[in-house]
């Protein structure tokens, strides 16, 4: 059978029976003792089964549905031996009862099969009635009765009033007391002088549908959506079944049928003897779940004969897992899972029987990264890739979605450019400070939103370390530090263009995870680590009064004196501003006048900076641990159970924001002198000997420009790894990205920026990993209109410019802002620093491995990589990745940080060498599979024609 379902969603169908996504809804009544009962709705499927409550006042969670093999084997018998219409033209109810009435009947079951509901298929109903003097058992007056129970009035689930708007996912279409006779080309009711129409409940007077807000949303989601329904139900007039499938073409609206108003395509009937509806109902419940199978509700589509449909069931019924009886209780609702497995298997001859386990490795790359021989080749390849989507990238801006993001961004920013600033000028005398740090970052990161490649990713502060030594070597040889520093940067930039121009971006292809996942991995830890540290540091200026002498309380004090030692910057400072030192009452000074004055704080109750303020410390220790808590439970609050989906995804989404807001009431409220955060107030350079621009030779000798070729290489290997292992990791095949990429255009905007920045005296800004993968997250698309039960689907990342160029805006117009930022305090945003460490670990395959090596093997997760490889080669990757994270960390954090772009150059190798210890299967699992030469694939094409 699954050759048979294969061929035919094989099969090219017109516009008509193309498939589209269904709702089913089952119905059922049961008539007794001549009751005017009605159609009550019991249960619905978008994906999972939703079932009515006993109560009848709610609908149950979703669930998988849970099928009996009986119903499996009473359906398919229906449907092999009873009517099946297929393309059934008709415009209203009425004429599809009619055509229903013409169904077949079924005998009584035997005694030996007195479970079967049925047996041997009767003459169709115009046959009986053809011979009604012979047979009495089906007259005139039944089919009447069979035809106007099918006509009666359907009653939905009633819904209580939602406490705000957006709660209701269906309408109550029902209590409109819709016409069910309603003609498909209308959605206004008509009346009838039947008198047939009055007993069935109908509505006579004319009246329009008005739609509430709930209902035209919900249909906006539901858009070419169709219907399925099934009715099913006892009568007591009937002595044997009657069966219909029937297939409409085109689908009908027929108003007050189903829930929600939807053109039904597909209608299941079912009606029987009293006494059996539990299996009536069964039998429903069956088909309901096989029009919800995404394969058979293809067949449903394409099949053109009732042999088509039986292949469906049959090979519905080989896909169907089997719980032992005695080991499952039906009753219990099975919870809709995570993840939902793919079904295209089903739909590709051959696929079934391959396990995984022999798949064929997938090599990365794609056309950006294929060189192309020419003169900067891949970067004009870039820019026509690039350019059409231009325009799209600022009008894909304009969402609620980016504003958040947006924000977030400002946030995460400014402080590790304000603190790598105030780093580099203590390190540089002031040479480049705080001021340049927001220049620098403003210009190049506006730049590189507007004309990058891929405008998702962010730039950040770096080299440091190599900031220091060059500036303690021009200390100690008398060179002008930013002279010698624009040459560098130049010559930096000059190779950088070079790269490009031979198109060394394409060999990113040698990039795979076990490169991107150990770079991330440490940038993840650094991150975390420098924000435990600075949380840290804050004892040193805040500290903890411990072991105080209680008694001596009153003896405790804390004045104002002249230093005792002037610097010369104080001396500087008295002189310049005409200040009489013996003529100061230093004791009498407040601290902002003693601060100011260039005073020394004396006495057992001062700390560094003035008087001992108690209880700062702890104070920064709950700022910091409450914002990471805080801004965790946020961002998961989207998947959380209260409130609407659309509230749910803008607190997640200004998740950030809301919490700096929260906490910054907080500490201003408590009153507790935290450490805030602190912008220059003035545009202009921290030192006055310094201008703008910087001339590359300066004072220094002339051999100077040529002998900054030297620092140049190991700077341009390090701005070329970085920038390159950053965009692979935007660019990751799951991101889903469908506005291609430029490895190439980035890197050139990052060099020419380079060296702008080198010739104005402002720090160097390249990608910065953490705040790239944090930017992207906060960009993630997921599916507004998934099914009751069903986890959103992810579609993708907003792809724009207007984030990060809009995030830099701001971050240079900073200056103006200080009146509002000086009330943020820096342990909140050192809590969301750690919180960007710790949650661009999650998803890593390298920490999942991690964490197997604390865990038994009986409760370690049900990975793919597990399943095909051995669990000692799976330690030995993660041993070897692992090492080679600790040698960076080392090297990093020394004074030997100088060659750490010749380590991460070497991760390639490390990873090369690996080959000799894995097989290319172990690895396919593992990690991705590195670029063979043109030699080793021409031998493989060779061997594989041979082979055929």
């Amino acid at each position: 059978p699954s050759q048979r379902v294969q061929f035919i969603l094989g099969t090219e169908v017109d516009e008509q029976h193309t498939p589209c996504n269904l709702f089913t809804e089952m119905d059922e009544i049961c008539v007794k003792g001549g009751e005017d009962a009605k159609w009550n709705e019991t249960a619905r499927w978008l994906k999972f089964e939703e079932d009515v409550e006993d109560g009848g006042e709610r609908w149950s969670k979703p669930y998988v549905a849970t099928l009996s093999s009986q119903s499996f084997s009473e359906l398919r018998s229906f449907i092999t031996n009873g009517t099946v219409l297929l393309d059934v033209c008709a415009n209203s109810m009425e004429e599809i009862a009619g055509t229903v009435g013409t169904a077949s009947l079924w005998e009584q079951p035997s005694s030996a099969r007195c479970c079967a509901l049925h047996s041997q298929l009767e003459p169709s109903l115009d046959m009986i009635l053809g011979q009604q003097e012979q047979s009495e058992e089906f007259d005139e007056d039944t089919r009447a009765k069979v035809q106007e129970v099918l006509l009666r009035k359907h009653e939905h689930q009633k819904k209580r009033n939602c406490l705000l708007p957006g709660f209701c996912l269906f309408a109550d279409v029902s209590k409109k007391q819709l016409n069910v006779h309603q003609p498909a080309q209308t959605l206004r009711s008509h009346p009838s002088p039947s008198t047939a129409e009055a007993k069935r409940g109908a509505n006579h007077e004319p009246s329009s549908v008005e739609l509430s807000k709930a209902e035209l949303r919900f249909m906006e989601k539901t858009a070419g959506d169709e219907a399925s329904n099934v009715l099913v139900g006892e009568l007591d007039f009937l002595r044997k079944p009657i069966m219909a499938f029937v297939r409409l073409t085109p689908a009908v609206l027929l108003s007050g049928l189903t829930e929600v108003p939807v053109p039904t395509r597909f209608l299941f009937v079912l009606l029987g003897p009293e006494g059996k509806a539990q299996q009536y109902h069964e039998i429903g419940r069956f088909m309901a779940t096989l029009m919800t199978d995404e394969v058979f509700h293809e067949v449903a589509y394409k099949a053109k004969e009732r042999a088509d449909l039986v292949a469906g069931i049959d090979e519905f019924l080989e896909q169907v897992t089997v719980l032992p009886p005695g080991m499952w209780d039906p009753s219990i609702r099975i919870q809709p899972p995570t993840n939902i497995p793919s079904q295209e298997k089903r739909k590709v001859p051959g696929a079934l029987g391959d396990s995984g386990s022999h798949r064929k490795p997938e090599e990365r790359g794609g056309p950006e990264l294929e060189p192309t021989g020419r003169l900067f080749g891949g970067l004009i390849s870039d820019v026509k890739r690039k350019a059409p989507w231009f325009w799209s990238d600022f009008r894909d801006g304009l969402s609620l979605q980016c504003l958040a993001s947006f924000l977030f961004l400002y946030c995460a920013c400014m402080s590790p450019v304000i603190t790598f600033g105030g780093l580099l000028g203590e390190a540089t005398d002031g040479h480049i400070s705080v001021m340049e740090s927001l220049l620098g970052v403003s210009i190049t990161g506006m730049v590189f939103s507007l004309f990058a490649g891929q405008p998702l990713t962010i730039l950040g502060s770096t080299v440091l370390v190599f900031e220091k030594d060059l500036y303690k070597f021009c200390k100690d040889y008398s060179l002008s530090y930013l002279s010698l520093r624009a040459c560098i940067g130049l010559w930096t930039t000059f190779f950088c263009v070079v790269l490009v121009a031979t198109d060394a971006s394409c060999s990113v292809r040698y990039i795979t995870r076990f490169t991107e996942e150990a770079f991330a991995s440490l940038v993840c830890f650094i991150f975390i680590y420098e924000a435990l540290e600075k949380l840290s540091h804050l004892h040193k200026t805040y500290p903890v009064d411990r072991h105080s002498q209680l008694d001596l309380l009153t003896t405790s004090y804390c004045k104002c004196e002249a230093p005792a030692q002037p610097s010369h910057e104080t001396l500087h400072f008295w002189e310049s501003n005409k200040i009489n030192v013996s003529g100061i009452a230093w004791e009498n000074l407040t601290v902002t006048e003693c601060q100011y004055l260039h005073g020394e704080f004396q006495g057992p109750a001062c700390g560094s900076h003035g008087p001992y303020v108690p209880n700062v410390f702890f104070w920064c220790c709950i700022l910091f641990f409450s914002t990471f808590l805080l801004l965790g439970f946020l961002k998961k609050f989207k998947t959380s159970r209260y409130f609407s989906t659309r509230v749910r995804s803008t607190v997640s989404n200004f998740a950030v924001l809301l919490t700096i807001v929260v906490m910054v009431f907080i500490d201003f409220w408590m009153g507790i002198p935290s450490p805030k955060l602190h912008v220059p107030q003035k545009f202009k350079p921290t030192r006055a000997d310094r201008g703008w621009l910087i001339n590359p030779i300066g004072p220094n000798p002339w051999w100077t420009v040529l002998a900054a070729i030297i620092p140049a290489l190991p700077c341009t290997i390090l701005i070329f790894m970085d920038q390159q292992i950053t965009a692979v990791i935007v660019n990751r095949r799951e991101h889903k990205l469908k506005k291609s990429c430029g490895y190439h255009l980035d890197l050139l905007v990052v060099a020419v920026m380079l060296g702008v920045c080198s010739v104005m005296g402002l720090p160097w800004f390249i990608t910065a990993t953490i705040l790239s993968i944090t930017h992207v997250n906060s960009l993630k698309v997921e599916s507004d209109c998934s099914a009751p039960g069903e986890p959103p689907k992810f579609l993708g990342i907003r792809e724009q410019r207007v984030t990060g160029l809009m995030s830099f805006v701001l971050v240079g117009c900073s200056v103006f802002l200080t009146s509002l930022l000086k009330f943020i305090p820096m342990p909140v945003l050192y809590g969301i620093f750690l919180d960007m460490g710790v949650s661009s670990l999650g998803g890593m395959q390298f920490f999942d491995r991690l964490k197997l090596f604390a865990m038994p093997v009986k409760h370690q997760p049900d990975f793919t990589y597990l399943r095909h490889v051995p669990l000692r080669k799976v330690h030995l990757f993660t041993a070897i990745q692992l090492l080679c994270l600790v040698l960076l960390w080392a090297i990093k954090t020394t004074r030997a940080a100088i060659i750490f772009p010749l380590l991460v150059l070497a991760l390639v190798f490390v990873r090369k060498a690996t080959d000799f210890c894995f097989s290319k299967q172990e690895l396919s699992f593992l990690d991705d599979l590195m670029p063979e030469g043109k030699k080793k694939k021409w031998e493989d094409a060779t061997v594989e024609a041979q082979e055929e």
